[in-house]
């Protein structure tokens, strides 16, 4: 098995919607904000390479949406999805599978795109499964008032129209240990529901790809939950559980929209589960 980091792309968001309830002067000392109070914001994918499987977990917001729609998140930097594959010598068409940890537009907008003469849609990896659980897309394509901003049916139902939609079947409880894609998935719902948060045997590291429940290091405390959170407070003991484990087994964390730390481990402390230690990626996989 080999990993790859996968940028599909950089943007900004409003510090205050990233961090909830937690004043700026405190959330400041490590996501600073600029004059418009925009905060750093990763579009972090991975990539898996498994024997004949290519395995690509989300895939960034995309190109397809309007300059109006992009001109709301500040996009930054060069990196694009095409670009990040083609660094490690792969193709889109070379993905065998696409797992979405959820179908926020900036987890699966890159799964679809334009057809050639824009007069439709068609999925973006032409070769690929696309994987979700069957609980978030009946969430995803019935959406509540709270969420239908962030789930644009133009980025879900071609997944499903071309006859490549899975659903990963889940067992009872959050944790699955093996799913069809041989990796464990940690279900939460404080963020969305359903999301699901891979956790890969590589060497002799648990790899957990953290997707909207630790989206960067600054969010470590408990109550730093973003605004954008369906249920806060479930949110809450959803990491109290998760971060428990990984400061006790010392799982390396990839966190998907944190630009400046791309993996970090976290120990145990007075003050509860606390940074550790920060890494790129090609120093862990």
């Amino acid at each position: 098995m080999k990993l790859y980091p996968i940028e599909a792309g950089n943007f900004k968001l409003d510090g205050g919607a990233m961090f909830g309830v937690v004043p700026k002067t405190i959330w400041n000392k490590t996501n600073p904000a600029d004059e418009n109070n925009l905060i750093d914001i990763a579009a972090r994918c991975l990539l898996i390479e498994d024997g004949n499987r290519l395995i690509l977990i989300d895939t960034g917001m995309g190109n397809k949406q309007s300059e109006k729609f992009f001109g709301y998140y500040s996009l930054w930097g060069n990196h694009s999805l095409d670009k990040s594959l083609a660094k490690y010598g792969f193709h889109r068409d070379d993905v065998t599978d696409v797992f979405m940890t959820h179908l926020h537009f900036d987890h699966c907008g890159g799964s679809v795109n334009w057809n050639k003469d824009k007069t439709g849609y068609e999925v973006a990896f032409k070769n690929a499964k696309f994987w979700t659980n069957d609980n978030h897309w009946e969430w995803a394509t019935k959406p509540n008032q709270r969420e239908k901003a962030s789930f644009l049916s133009e980025n879900i139902l071609p997944m499903q129209e071309s006859g490549q939609l899975n659903f990963i079947k889940r067992s009872e409880g959050d944790f699955l240990g093996k799913s069809e894609l041989d990796f464990g998935i940690f279900f939460v719902d404080g963020h969305t529901e359903k999301m699901m948060i891979p956790h890969i045997q590589y060497q002799d590291k648990t790899i957990v790809f953290c997707a909207d429940l630790i989206p960067t290091a600054g969010h470590l405390p408990l109550p730093y939950v973003m605004g954008y959170d369906t249920r806060p407070l479930l949110t809450m003991p959803e990491k109290s559980k998760f971060l428990e484990n990984c400061a006790e087994n010392n799982f390396y964390l990839v966190l998907e929209h944190d630009a400046h730390n791309e993996i970090i481990t976290v120990e145990k402390t007075e003050k509860g589960i606390r940074l550790k230690d920060v890494f790129k990626c090609e120093d862990v996989f």
